[in-house]
Parts: C-alpha cells; structure tokens; sequence
C-alpha cells in the first residue's frame, strides 16, 4: 500500500497534534510536517512535494486561500484539502476559487477524515454535507444585477441621503446625467424610486450595510 505524504497546516500547536495522531494512526498515512501559516505551508510544500496538504482558513501572516492558490499554482500534483471551523459562502467561495480539492470542517469524524484525505489524493472532490448544501443553493440563487462603477457612485451617495444636485456636484456630472443613472439603477434593481433602490442594494450586498451611528 501506497504511503501518502501529508502536510498540516493550522495556526493552533495543539490542533495539528490531535490531526497528526488521528492521521499518522492510518497505516498509509504520513504526516511529514507542520505550518502555523500560509507563508510556512507554501514553503514547506515547495519542500516536502507533499501528496495532500489539510490546509485552515484563517491564520495569521497569509490566510489559507491564499496560500492555498499558491501552492496549486506551484505545485499541480499537490491537492489541499480545507479543514475548517468556518462555512460561511465568503470562505467556502474563496477556497474553491483558489484550488482547493475540498472542504471539510472540523468536526468531521476521524474515519471520514481519512477517507477524505485518500479522496483528494486521487483528484476527488471532497465536501462536508453541509458545504456542498451551501454550495447548491448558491448555484442555485439567481445572480445579483451587477452596477457599474458610475452607478454604484451615484446609489452610494443616494444611500448617504444626498439629493440628485449634491450627488452631481460631488461626482462632477450633470443632474440629468444622476437622473439617467438612476432609471439604469431602479430598472436593473426592478424598484421605482429612491428609498426602494438603496433598501434592494442593501439586502443584495451591492451596497455595504451603513454603519450605525455612534451611540446607537
């Protein structure tokens, strides 16, 4: 059987100790090192060629997307495999964008884990039930409209309260130049004036959600 080469990587000591004794107690698993960070997973992989790297998300110096893009990118044998306490869309997003072969989360059972290790080892795509819920349901979503540059301007000022002459003088254009990007905005939002446009662009994530006013 096979050896495969594992390297850890996650910013808790006490955390890549439990992962290693659960793995290395697989007669084909071999853990062959250990990274705090992205910057020390990308060094160390360049390294040890490991066949598998189980890779966390958040950790300090260079987050694991990142290193995990890098690594692919450096590396085309090598497969990571997220091991995570966080599944929100942002970071599931972010990982499968940068290369990951899979995302599981931390509280995945010891048998499964292994599994999964060998699973990404092969090229498969490996992802805990409710990852890949997240991720159909996503898929799923229609697509937010998109607004250009210019009209994300012109609702961020709308949002901030100003009227359509203090959004032209601010973005040094025209009051009928505001007014046009306006009907483009309300007929991508599919909304009929002002106030519908700022709520439907916030509740799609076009706008940033406002900040609450101190002392609030």
């Amino acid at each position: 059987m096979a050896t495969l080469r594992i390297l850890l990587v996650d910013d808790h000591p006490v955390v890549r100790t439990g992962l290693a004794g659960m793995l290395t107690a697989e007669a084909d698993l071999d853990v062959v090192g250990e990274a705090a960070n992205g910057e020390e997973a990308v060094a160390m992989s360049r390294r040890l060629a490991p066949d598998v790297v189980l890779m966390d998300l958040r950790m300090p110096k260079m987050d694991g997307a990142t290193a995990t893009a890098q690594i692919v990118a450096d590396q085309p044998g090598t497969r990571v495999l997220v091991l995570t306490t966080y599944d929100t869309d942002a970071d599931i997003v972010r990982a499968v964008e940068a290369g990951a072969t899979g995302y599981l989360l931390k509280d995945t059972p010891r048998t499964a884990l292994a599994d999964a290790v060998r699973a990404a080892a092969r090229g498969e795509t490996v992802l805990a039930p409710p990852v890949a819920a997240r991720l159909m349901n996503r898929m799923r979503a229609p697509s937010p409209p998109t607004l250009t540059r210019r009209e994300s301007e012109v609702l961020g000022a709308v949002a901030r309260g100003l009227s359509n002459a203090d959004v032209g003088r601010e973005l040094h254009i025209g009051e009928a130049t505001v007014k046009t990007h306006l009907l483009r905005i309300f007929a991508k939002l599919d909304v009929d004036d002002r106030t519908a446009a700022v709520t439907r662009a916030y509740s799609l994530g076009i706008l940033p959600p406002p900040t609450p006013a101190s002392g609030s």
